[in-house]
């Protein structure tokens, strides 16, 4: 995959501090990853002299990546520009691009909602009916609302007797204010009155599903002036994510418009390389993580991965190196669980007692909790002070151990272990050092296939030119 290492060695600013495997490292590149890794905050420090041969293994392994074809894959390909893209992408607009597409939101609702009536601003008072009211109860609330419509002819004031009366308590503290409405936002009942009003216009009491309205309405008008909305529509261009699309309908365009034809990912690519060329910091960056996605990758497949799960490999190396993982005391391998019922204390040491360890949670589970909890149970190694429930029964402890509630029968079963058995018994010591073996071993031979030159002379002026 092209990354953009072209432009950027053309700096003779910057010099090869390495090569590896033939491939030159410039110094700014060692530079922003020492820095990085040795910052104030890092609690363990490289010199420089120390943290090359850590770079080297790094690099070498990144080497091994791509020559296992793993920057060609399409999954790598895709979580890598993903990454890249988000860098990239947004330089292919400005703050001209986005405002056009705010003036086309804008006015792509201002035509809907014209052909749709305009907008309306109500003020209303409600008074509010259950859903299946009686007709008395709606007889009672028109008496009410007639009551206030009548106050309001007399020149009561609307807004107070909103704040007041209103069983719409949201509008209510606002005066019955509903602010400005457009068709669809409510029910038919209530559009069909506000919008056949005139502005000023105070209506007779009608009724909604929600009740009994008295409407004033305040204003009509066809939409707001462009200025008065501009902000949010901006704001919604970000929080919806629209400034993607812009960059996409702009990358189309103008590989539309290229001479020679070009496609989007072309000029992704091109531009890429010219701001990286531009910006060291963005080069190293988006190297940083091309990298790092392949090394990720590989040392899964060549260490992390196949160490976890080499059965034989981790037997043959806890054997060779058994008194490595003795312990100072015992070990109880086993479970420490209560009942709910007394005869499934015995029931339960029947039911693993010729099963595989491994097996004991599956088969527990289900014997005993499959339509209903008749156990808790904890399974493991256990060391003194682990469990309460073990360091009693098995350890002879004098510990206090109360039963979950409702689970009064308590038991242990297992046996007590001097030393492991097997890689088993500690698995994640022997995972990790059966890694850290095969990550040596995994080194060795990249150091021996593929060569390492590091100029001595450029790797002194290290942070100090």
């Amino acid at each position: 995959m092209l990354l953009f290492a072209g432009s950027i060695g053309a700096q003779t600013s910057d010099p090869v501090l390495m090569t590896v495997n033939g491939k030159p490292v410039l110094r700014s590149e060692f530079e922003y990853s020492y820095n990085k890794n040795n910052s104030k905050t890092v609690v363990d420090k490289k010199s420089i002299a120390d943290y090359v041969p850590l770079f080297v293994n790094y690099k070498l392994k990144v080497e091994a990546a791509e020559a296992a074809g793993i920057d060609t894959t399409s999954a790598f390909r895709k979580e890598y520009l993903m990454y890249r893209d988000q860098q990239v992408r947004p330089s292919f607009i400005n703050d001209n691009d986005v405002e056009s597409e705010a003036r086309k939101i804008y006015d792509e609702t201002r035509t809907r909602v014209v052909a749709n009536g305009g907008l309306v601003h109500p003020c209303h008072i409600l008074i509010m009916t259950k859903q299946k009211a009686t007709q008395a109860e709606i007889d009672a609330a028109k008496l009410r609302a007639d009551s206030i419509y009548n106050a309001l002819k007399r020149g009561a004031d609307f807004a107070d007797l909103a704040r007041r009366l209103s069983d719409d308590k949201g509008s209510g503290r606002r005066g019955g204010d509903l602010a400005w409405v457009q068709k669809g936002q409510t029910v038919k009942e209530f559009e069909a009155q506000v919008f056949a009003m005139k502005p000023g216009e105070l209506s007779k009491p009608f009724l909604s599903p929600f009740g009994y309205h008295i409407v004033k309405l305040v204003g009509k008008q066809d939409f707001f002036p462009y200025d008065s909305v501009r902000t949010d529509i901006r704001r919604f261009i970000d929080q919806r994510g629209l400034r993607d699309r812009i960059v996409s309908q702009k990358l189309d365009s103008l590989a539309k418009a290229a001479v020679p034809a070009t496609t989007p990912e072309a000029l992704l690519d091109k531009r890429t390389e010219e701001m990286a060329a531009k910006d060291p910091q963005l080069a190293n960056l988006i190297r940083e993580y091309h990298d790092g996605l392949l090394l990720y990758e590989i040392s899964n497949r060549t260490v992390w991965d196949k160490a976890a799960n080499d059965k034989a490999g981790l037997e043959t190396f806890f054997k060779k190196n058994r008194k490595r993982y003795k312990w100072t005391e015992p070990r109880f391998k086993g479970i420490a669980y209560s009942c709910k019922n007394k005869d499934d204390v015995d029931a339960v040491k029947a039911a693993v007692k010729d099963v595989d360890f491994d097996s004991w949670a599956e088969t527990l589970r289900k014997q005993f909790n499959d339509s209903t909890l008749r156990i808790k149970v904890v399974k493991g190694i256990f060391k003194k002070g682990d469990n309460a429930l073990v360091d009693r029964d098995v350890f002879g402890e004098d510990t206090t151990y109360t039963s979950p509630k409702g689970y009064d029968y308590a038991s242990v079963f297992g046996k007590v272990l001097k030393a492991p058995k097997t890689y088993e018994d500690v698995r994640e010591s022997v995972v990790s050092d059966y890694q850290e073996q095969l990550e040596k071993q995994w080194v060795e031979t990249l150091r021996r296939q593929y060569p390492v030159v590091v100029n001595e002379e450029v790797l002194a002026t290290v942070n100090c030119h």
